[in-house]
């Protein structure tokens, strides 16, 4: 179908573009960027004035819950949210029941979601089986399968052994390997440590726990060298590191969760299990280490990390609830008030969510999908219009995920999507979702 977005303001990071101008969509492909090629005929005009076009954002760690936690959420509303939200690609971590280490169970995965007709789905595959940290998956089946790297989710590794077979492996064949650095044997607090933790009478997570797993990850890399990407950093310290790791020249890229921009353990509150977060809030010069990690690109996306929780597992006392929380709806308008609150363009925020984020995708993807987190004449036209003046208040109840449990409950947050496109069919319109509501 046709699709003309007519008269909105274009904003792309990857190519530095931002104009106002006219957006044409043709046979899921951006034929037009700025005016409309000749004789290009739309079916559908979507009138922007006012509006920003961005591209669709690329979310890198959002649990749909799907297989086995059906409970907590289904890709039909998980999706619904995160379109809802304009984010048309998201990476799902391989920690589902059962876990992702087959390739039929992934190729199942893929099929439910493509017929859902809503966001791509990016799965990672699991490192190990059955995610028990000890014996390698058949990496070259799962990404023949569809798997674009290859994690742990929050499960350890037996011993460094198995991680440096994993790193010496997937540098052979030129796999991805995704983890989350912590040490298991520190790791299993609730809290960050530190002075609140103590206070409140909470088992406490060290830095230590981060700081250890990274450096055990850098000098396994200078021996057997391949890309590591680093999920959720918490820590100044583990940035630090990362930006050393960089330097020196190791092939890692990390991300960080925009819970952790925005908030700190003080936010726990009077054990408020909604900021109950895996990795835990940490303190205010760990936040604010992350903003000029950001910065300065050595942290190379957010994440909405989102992790929808039933009320059975989340309504229990703070250290016995369930991790997690609710978030690709918020991803884009939270990454717009953080560059607000910075002083930044915002195009330097959507970069992290868009063209950052697909950057560290790419060498997996091949060129079907190598344009996303992008506007670009040939690219796949993954779009969101968004609607820089509209200002909202975080209802948990009214959002579309299935998961209703958020620390920003409450919160006002700027901008709101409005029409969302993956791959050049309309996948969600606000103005729809009004009118049936």
């Amino acid at each position: 179908m046709g699709i003309l977005i007519q008269g909105g303001r274009i904003i792309d990071p990857a190519s530095g573009m931002d104009a106002v101008g006219d957006l044409a969509i043709a046979n899921g492909r951006i034929v037009g960027v700025g005016t409309a090629p000749a004789g290009f005929v739309a079916q559908r005009t979507i009138a922007a004035d006012g509006m920003w076009v961005l591209p669709g954002v690329v979310d890198l760690c959002a649990r749909l819950r799907e297989p086995g936690f059906e409970h907590a959420g289904m890709l039909e509303s998980e999706m619904r949210a995160a379109v809802s939200g304009g984010i048309t690609s998201l990476v799902c971590p391989p920690d589902t029941d059962p876990v992702l280490d087959e390739a039929g169970l992934v190729e199942m995965l893929k099929l439910r979601a493509k017929n859902v007709r809503q966001a791509r789905l990016l799965p990672l595959g699991a490192l190990t089986k059955g995610l028990q940290g000890e014996v390698l998956t058949e990496m070259s089946h799962l990404t023949r399968a569809g798997c674009i790297g290859f994690g742990q989710a929050e499960w350890p590794l037996k011993n460094n052994q198995v991680l440096q077979r994993v790193l010496q492996y997937a540098g052979t064949f030129n796999f991805s390997v995704w983890l989350r650095p912590q040490d298991a044997a520190l790791g299993g607090g609730v809290a960050a440590s530190g002075a609140l933790a103590q206070r409140m009478g909470l088992s406490g997570v060290p830095v230590a726990a981060e700081t250890i797993a990274l450096h055990t990850i850098f000098e396994l890399l200078r021996s057997s060298p391949c890309h590591v990407h680093l999920c959720r950093i918490s820590s100044a310290q583990g940035v630090e590191l990362i930006r050393q790791a960089k330097r020196e020249g190791l092939n890692v890229t990390a991300d960080v969760s925009i819970n952790s921009l925005f908030l700190t353990d003080m936010d726990i509150g009077y054990f408020d299990s909604r900021a109950r977060l895996q990795p835990p809030l940490r303190q205010q010069r760990d936040r604010d280490a992350l903003v000029a990690g950001l910065l300065d690109g050595t942290i190379d996306a957010l994440v909405s990390d989102h992790a929808p929780v039933d009320n059975d597992e989340k309504e229990l006392p703070f250290a016995e609830a369930e991790p997690g929380a609710t978030g690709v709806e918020l991803l884009l308008p939270l990454a717009h008030k953080w560059a607000q609150a910075q002083d930044i363009s915002f195009t330097q925020a959507l970069a992290r969510i868009t063209s950052g984020a697909a950057g560290i995708l790419q060498h997996a993807l091949g060129t079907l999908n190598a344009s996303i987190g992008q506007l670009v004449q040939g690219g796949v036209a993954d779009v969101a219009v968004y609607d820089p003046n509209a200002t909202w208040q975080v209802q948990a109840q009214a959002l579309l995920s299935q998961g209703k449990f958020t620390p920003f409950d409450g919160s006002a947050l700027p901008g709101r999507v409005q029409t969302t496109i993956v791959a050049g069919e309309i996948a969600f319109e606000r103005e729809v979702e009004r009118a049936v509501a």
